[in-house]
C-alpha cells in the first residue's frame, strides 16, 4: 500500500506547471513551482517543519513546549500542522494588515493569535518582532522560532526545493524568481542552483516600502524606504539574516497595484 504516516510527509514535491496568459508576450519558457500543492498551502510548509525537527534536535523544542513565532500567515500555517502532529501549543504573532481568513484558519488549527499593528518601527515594543520575542520570553517551556534569522530555514529550500527545481527542468533553468521576505526560499534555492551553474540567474522580488532592493544595489540601510503597504509576504523593514545578498543578482520592486491587477488577470 502506498500511503503518508501524516500530513507533513506529503510536503514537497510539487509540480512546476507552464504559465501561458501572464507571459504570452514573453519569449520564454516560465514555469510556475506550484507550492499551494502543499498541506498548508504555501511553500512555508517546508522550512517550518524542517525548523521544528532541527529545534527539536537540538534540545531547543521540549515535549509539550509551546511555538512562538511571529508571521503574515503562511509559516504560521506550516508551523500547525507540524504542532498538530507532534503535539505541541503554538502561538502565533501577526500584524493587522493580513487578513481576518489568515487568522479564523489558524485559529481553526488550534493556534492561538496575537494581533499587532503594523504601522510601528521593528524595535517598537508593539511590532509583531518584539511582540513574538517577548511572549516567547514570558511563556514557560517555549520556543522561539525566530523565521528570519533561524538558519534551517534557508537550508529547508537548499535541501528540498532547490534539487526539486533542477531535477524538474533537467538542469535547464536558466533564471530563478521569487518573493523575498525572511529570504529562506532565495537563498536555500539560490545557493543550490549556483552550485549547480553558476550562470543561473536569482532574481528577487521586492515591494516599495521594503529596504531590500537600495540595500542590495548601495549597502546602505535607508530608513527613508520603509512605509506601510498592503501586500503581504514580501518585504522587510529589517535585515533577515536568511537573506543571502551575495546570492542574488537583481531585485525587482513592484507596487500594492502591480500585485492588484495580477491578482485581477
Amino acid at each position: 500500500m502506498k500511503y503518508a504516516s501524516t500530513i507533513l510527509d506529503t510536503i514537497g514535491n510539487t509540480p512546476l506547471v507552464k504559465l501561458n496568459t501572464i507571459t504570452k508576450d514573453i519569449d520564454a519558457l516560465v514555469l510556475a513551482k506550484v507550492e499551494s500543492f502543499n498541506p498548508g498551502n504555501s511553500v512555508k510548509d517546508r522550512m517550518a517543519v524542517k525548523m521544528i525537527e532541527d529545534a527539536e534536535a537540538s534540545g531547543l523544542l521540549k515535549t509539550g513546549g509551546t511555538i512562538v513565532e511571529g508571521t503574515s500567515g503562511n509559516t504560521g500555517m506550516g508551523l500547525a500542522l507540524a504542532a498538530i502532529v507532534k503535539g505541541y501549543k503554538l502561538i502565533c504573532i501577526s500584524t493587522d494588515k493580513q487578513s481576518k481568513e489568515k487568522f479564523d484558519l489558524l485559529r481553526a488549527v488550534g493556534a492561538e493569535v496575537i494581533i499587532c499593528p503594523t504601522d510601528v518601527a521593528a524595535e517598537d515594543p508593539k511590532s509583531y518582532y518584539s511582540t513574538a520575542a517577548r511572549v516567547a520570553k514570558e511563556t514557560p517551556n517555549s520556543w522561539h522560532v525566530n523565521q528570519y534569522d533561524n538558519p534551517s530555514n534557508a537550508i529547508a529550500h537548499y535541501e528540498s526545493t532547490g534539487p526539486e527545481i533542477w531535477e524538474q527542468t533537467d538542469g535547464k533553468i536558466t533564471h530563478f524568481v521569487v518573493g523575498v521576505g525572511t529570504g529562506g526560499t532565495i537563498s536555500g534555492v539560490g545557493k543550490f542552483l549556483k552550485e549547480k551553474n553558476p550562470n543561473i540567474k536569482i532574481w528577487g522580488i521586492d515591494t516599495y516600502g521594503s529596504v531590500f532592493k537600495k540595500y542590495h544595489e548601495t549597502g546602505i540601510f535607508d530608513t527613508n524606504e520603509i512605509y506601510p503597504y498592503v501586500t503581504e509576504g514580501i518585504g522587510e523593514d529589517i535585515l533577515p539574516k536568511n537573506v543571502d545578498f551575495s546570492i542574488i543578482d537583481h531585485f525587482e520592486k513592484v507596487t500594492d497595484k502591480d500585485a492588484a491587477v495580477l491578482l485581477e488577470s
